[in-house]
């Protein structure tokens, strides 16, 4: 039997229950998307909360409904949950409209995670296009804190325009630790000094030297995801050495709607985080 990429990190006897928090930080990021800092009300579950890079909460908001959103920061207990949201949505725009000082409801966490114990002293290739750049964030954090078991780490992200990249005054502070952040837009001003085109063109040009030992986390629109798979595949890169995060249509967290069900997969309870040859098929790309 296939083993599950699934761990539980905050186990409840009731998987329902809501926990009040308080927003106590909010920072713009890019039009129409923030960042949350978010401190739970009880003392116990400050200390308790822990979660993996990858995983998802579920955000409540009363009399407006609840939203999954991914974990954008690496989580310690005790320490504030943040999340990165941009508003598209009922949840999400009313979301958009509170103040540091407010209160929502917060169940979680959910799902799977990120493999990143694999990666060690393996290279790394991190593919974002647009918010997707929020739920690899946190195997930025854990890299950063543990670079010397790593090999080579490669941040590729895209996004519309120069504006609408994410975390930009974070960059340079990657690169200190010696992660080769490149980005790409779709179109920008005159003033615009790097690349235009779609973040596959930079897949492309990026060097992999040891194909066997090489893996891929990626994040962002489905059709960005199946492109870059591609390339990194015609590269010598293994499907079992692919993962994705797919995000799509997660509604309750648990598999009882049915919402987000991919073949015989729940994305809220099998994922978010999968790999490529469990989901190849269904994402319409399984020649690869």
């Amino acid at each position: 039997m296939r083993k599950k990429n699934r761990v539980m990190l905050l186990q409840r006897t009731e998987p329902w229950a809501v926990t009040a928090a308080r927003i106590a930080d909010i920072h713009d990021e890019t039009p129409g998307v923030k960042t949350y800092q978010l401190e739970l009300s009880d003392a116990d579950d400050r200390s308790t909360y822990e979660a993996r890079a990858g995983q998802f909460n579920m955000l409540y908001l009363p009399g407006v409904g609840e939203s999954a959103i991914s974990l954008s920061h690496l989580t310690q207990p005790g320490e504030p949950i943040v999340h990165t949201v941009r508003a598209v949505g009922n949840v999400t725009q009313t979301l958009a409209r509170l103040s540091v000082g407010d209160s929502l409801g917060v169940r979680g966490p959910f799902g799977s995670y990120w493999p990143i114990d694999s990666v060690r002293g393996k290279d790394l290739i991190l593919v974002a296009g647009g918010i997707g750049l929020a739920p690899l964030r946190p195997v930025i954090d854990f890299i950063r804190s543990n670079r010397g078991v790593f090999g080579r780490v490669c941040l590729l992200m895209g996004a519309r325009t120069p504006a609408d990249l994410l975390y930009q005054d974070e960059y340079q502070a990657w690169r200190s630790d010696d992660i080769d952040v490149q980005t790409t837009v779709d179109r920008a001003q005159s003033d615009w000094q790097g690349h235009v085109g779609v973040v596959t063109l930079l897949v492309n040009r990026v060097g992999i030297v040891r194909s066997d030992r090489t893996m891929l986390f990626c994040c962002g629109p489905e059709v960005m995801m199946t492109y870059a798979i591609r390339a990194v595949r015609e590269r010598g890169i293994p499907r079992t050495s692919l993962w994705l995060s797919l995000e799509r249509n997660m509604n309750c967290a648990m598999g009882h709607c049915g919402h987000c069900q991919l073949g015989p997969h729940f994305v809220c309870k099998d994922g978010p985080v999968l790999r490529y040859d469990q989901v190849n098929r269904l994402m319409r790309v399984d020649s690869l």
